[in-house]
């Protein structure tokens, strides 16, 4: 489905980020501007998609004729058009919530993901609803990478089809990603991820950002997460914020789980008195997240975040 220059201009909502917190030395730099030699990376996300591949009908009393794959494709076909240093992700639960995951089981939302060219996912607790034998089973429709940091799988099936983390190389700048997951203890039935053993997410996170930024110097580190970006009825619980606030080099967490609509990213303020961007675009993929970092001699000077209505 096509969606004209109006139309996207009208469903756009630009929050730009008062980033002075992650721009070391760059003063009162207007977000407004684009630096005259910047390098750009923009990254686009997805979360809690959920099956839902058709637009919501016009009589929604929610969501009405929003969302749809088809449209999503053609946004960020536009988008990575207007800029080829495109990376796009999804922070997990692709699965379950429409009859399209009951009648084919995941592979229909597989195959579109490769279609729209995702570059890298994460796992959500829906995703083992079909047990982890149904997930390994759409691993091939799958032209994508599962990047999980915090899920052992060397007990089951899913040994050595999932990443701990990725490094992608886009236009010379260096971008380290890794994926956390929630625990399935309490939330999915035992049998369903068999003897996947969950980590600390935090624990792993400081170990991740420790790796990507001590030993493989990369210039942006993003964590795709799947562990909810709050819980204020139970403020111990480890959250998005809590891993932002307890780690010193993720400049992006991307959230999933708790279908948590932010019009603009939250910041917080990391163990380095840094800035870590937290964001999370709500539920089945009516929203398309949008960050553009912008770089000068490989360091990193502004943002500027979008989210876009399907």
């Amino acid at each position: 489905m096509n969606i004209n220059h109006n139309t996207m201009e009208r469903r756009t909502f630009l929050k730009n980020i008062g980033a002075t917190s992650l721009l070391v030395g760059m003063g009162g730099f207007s977000l407004s501007m684009k630096p005259s030699h910047a390098k750009q990376i923009t990254i686009l996300h997805t979360n809690d998609v959920h099956s839902h591949i058709d637009p919501f009908p016009a009589t929604d009393t929610r969501n009405p004729d929003r969302g749809g794959v088809a449209r999503r494709a053609t946004l960020i076909n536009e988008i990575r058009k207007e800029n080829p240093n495109t990376l796009l992700f999804d922070a997990g639960d692709i699965f379950q919530g429409t009859p399209y995951f009951n009648f084919y089981g995941g592979a229909l939302e597989f195959k579109l993901m490769s279609m729209l060219k995702y570059d890298a996912a994460t796992f959500g607790n829906h995703d083992f609803d079909n047990g982890i034998e149904g997930l390994y089973a759409q691993l091939p429709n799958a032209d994508f990478d599962f990047i999980i940091s915090n899920y052992d799988f060397s007990n089951t099936i899913l040994n050595g089809h999932t990443l701990p983390y990725k490094i992608y190389y886009l236009n010379g700048i260096k971008i380290g990603v890794f994926g956390i997951g929630v625990e399935l203890e309490g939330l999915v039935n035992k049998q369903m991820y068999g003897e996947t053993v969950y980590l600390n997410p935090i624990e792993i996170a400081q170990d991740m950002e420790r790796k990507l930024h001590n030993e493989e110097h990369c210039d942006l580190i993003i964590c795709l997460s799947h562990i909810g970006y709050e819980y204020k009825d139970n403020p111990n619980k480890v959250c998005d914020l809590k891993v932002a606030d307890q780690t010193s080099y993720i400049d992006l967490i991307i959230g999933g789980h708790t279908h948590t609509f932010l019009p603009k990213p939250t910041l917080v303020t990391n163990r380095r008195e840094k800035t870590t961007l937290v964001n999370q675009v709500g539920c089945y993929g009516i929203n398309l997240g949008r960050i553009d970092f912008f770089f000068e001699d490989e360091k990193l000077v502004k943002n500027k975040s979008v989210s876009i209505e399907v």
